[in-house]
């Protein structure tokens, strides 16, 4: 699996990727993660990547000519080195946006299966709409906030992508039960000791977990749980 990562701030990631799984994934060539500064596509002395908007209205927005020259070099890029054609359907793009789709653990489970993501990180007052319109395949929001641009939410899809392919994390079972299609069940875990004072008052493990009744620690489990979908 690939991700790219278009931005205009690639620093933002250099520590994320040094760091835990993502690193040692990347290290097993589980995954392979590139970020890419948007400039490198711009063909004036400036660099520019933004402009005022049509129409009048504070701030400023991204351009879309590099944009372009980046997804196009990206995706023919990924291509050439895989040995695919040209026009096969290998590559996913995605631009975050607060009027994208809500993103869940069903679109990672679907996002797992790909080789090729391509992800847009927009900053200012937005991304020209005709990004959104013929460039994107998929506009993608990780919750009802505004952000200061794209790099938290491309952080976010790498790692609960990532964790979804074999060897990156967990052992199979673990795996299988994430991939489920109705999504998978979330619930309270405690660990040593069994009590706990906090602030003059032991805090106790519930006994069902203590007990070794599968059964009941099963339904205890279903009852005290979330399913994540």
């Amino acid at each position: 699996m690939r991700f790219d990562i278009i931005t205009i701030f690639p620093s933002l990631f250099d520590s994320y990727l040094k760091e835990s799984l993502i690193e040692k994934a990347s290290s097993k060539e589980l995954i392979e993660v590139r970020v890419h500064d948007l400039r490198k596509w711009t063909k004036n002395s400036h660099r520019t990547v933004d402009d005022k908007p049509f129409g009048g209205g504070s701030g400023m927005v991204m351009k879309i000519e590099p944009i372009y020259r980046a997804v196009s070099h990206l995706k023919e890029k990924f291509a050439q080195e895989r040995g695919f054609q040209k026009n096969e359907e290998i590559t996913k793009t995605i631009l975050f946006t607060p009027r994208g789709k809500k993103f869940n653990q069903k679109k990672a489970n679907s996002f797992s299966s790909l080789q090729h993501i391509i992800m847009i990180c927009g900053r200012y007052e937005g991304i020209d709409e005709r990004v959104a319109k013929y460039i994107a395949d998929e506009k993608i929001s990780i919750g009802n906030y505004v952000l200061m641009g794209g790099e938290l939410p491309a952080m976010v899809l790498v790692e609960s992508v990532s964790r979804l392919i074999p060897g990156v994390v967990g052992k199979d079972d673990f795996l299988k039960e994430r991939m489920k299609k109705e999504g998978f069940l979330e619930y309270p875990q405690y660990t040593r000791p069994e009590s706990f004072e906090i602030e003059g008052k032991e805090r106790k493990v519930p006994p069902v977990l203590l007990q070794g009744n599968h059964g009941k620690i099963k339904e205890w489990r279903k009852k005290k749980g979330k399913t994540i979908s």
